[in-house]
């Protein structure tokens, strides 16, 4: 039976990958607000949605469902960072499961406060962590697992390097104002942070060097990896390779000096994320908690320079 979804912030750069989700796991939206209303999207995907603009209106809609034994089975958030807790409590309010966006709070004692909520309402709550499905990522988690089994003390050197160019638009939206975003470090980096704690352990001890609107690096001790670790949204800091081929993107990371490749099969991993949580697979807010106290860490550290072990990068374009 198709299981009915609702969306929250349908306007935004990341739910054309929810729609796609939604309908490739064969459900069905039923509504979705966004307070702009640029949602031409919507025709390509599930155009019978009704559509919101107004928060009010929204909520009253979502009411109206419970009050008539039929609230949405699903709410998926994609709206600016510092609002998911909100929608993510309106979305347990109206008797729904909630699918969250990353990263699921700001604050690690919004995640406390949720698993709170989500212990009351008797609902799930889910978010994304898409890089956990991806291929190349298991294969190398489970590499590192087999050179623990061999060397439990094991601890390895390790490159991250993530550069996503983006214009000049990206700083006069939400995602450029920390206190909405979390900064660079929280806003594309917290996928990456998970990733690492997921497959080397957990955090020992954060460095920041550098962080500024566009850019930030550091140097993590995992327990079972030492990180240099490089973020960028600077179309400039693009490698010429990158920028020759038109590319605005590039994923790096280095394991004791050899290239981990993982660029590429990015596109489905929404759509993965989307049927395990229909299957009662989903990842949990306990999941995502290494992470989130992480990124709060590094956003709230004072950067001391290129002392200590920095990342190449950091020295380049500082």
């Amino acid at each position: 039976m198709s299981k009915t979804f609702g969306l929250i912030g349908v306007g935004g750069f990341i739910a054309p990958r929810h729609l796609k989700a939604i309908k490739a796991n064969n459900g069905t939206l039923i509504c979705a607000i966004d307070t702009h209303d640029s949602v031409g999207i919507l025709d390509s995907y599930f155009p019978q949605a009704d559509f919101f603009t107004q928060g009010e209106r929204f909520e009253r809609y979502l009411y109206k469902l419970k009050c008539n034994n039929t609230p949405l089975d699903y709410i998926s958030i994609c709206s600016p960072n510092h609002l998911h807790d909100t929608h993510i409590r309106l979305a347990l309010r109206n008797e729904s499961y909630a699918i969250c966006e990353k990263p699921i709070v700001l604050n690690p004692w919004n995640l406390d406060a949720l698993l709170q909520a989500q212990k009351e309402s008797g609902k799930r709550i889910y978010t994304i962590l898409q890089l956990r499905l991806h291929p190349s990522i298991i294969a190398l988690r489970e590499h590192i697992q087999s050179l623990l089994k061999q060397d439990s003390q094991k601890v390895l050197n390790i490159d991250l390097s993530y550069i996503s160019a983006r214009g000049k638009w990206y700083t006069h939206s939400w995602k450029g104002d920390e206190s909405k975003s979390g900064g660079i470090a929280t806003n594309i980096g917290v996928h990456f942070f998970d990733m690492l704690l997921w497959i080397f352990g957990t955090l020992k001890e954060s460095i920041v060097h550098t962080y500024n609107e566009s850019s930030a690096s550091g140097f993590l001790v995992l327990e079972h990896a030492r990180v240099r670790w490089f973020l960028s949204i600077d179309e400039q800091h693009l490698p010429d390779e990158c920028r020759a081929k038109q590319k605005r993107v590039y994923r790096s990371l280095h394991l004791e000096g050899e290239e981990f490749a993982f660029s590429e099969g990015f596109e489905d991993l929404h759509t993965k994320s989307y049927a395990n949580i229909l299957n009662g697979k989903g990842f949990s807010l306990l999941d995502t908690k290494a992470a989130i106290e992480l990124i709060h860490q590094i956003r709230h550290a004072t950067p001391i320079g290129l002392k200590g072990e920095y990342h190449p990068l950091s020295a380049r374009f500082l």
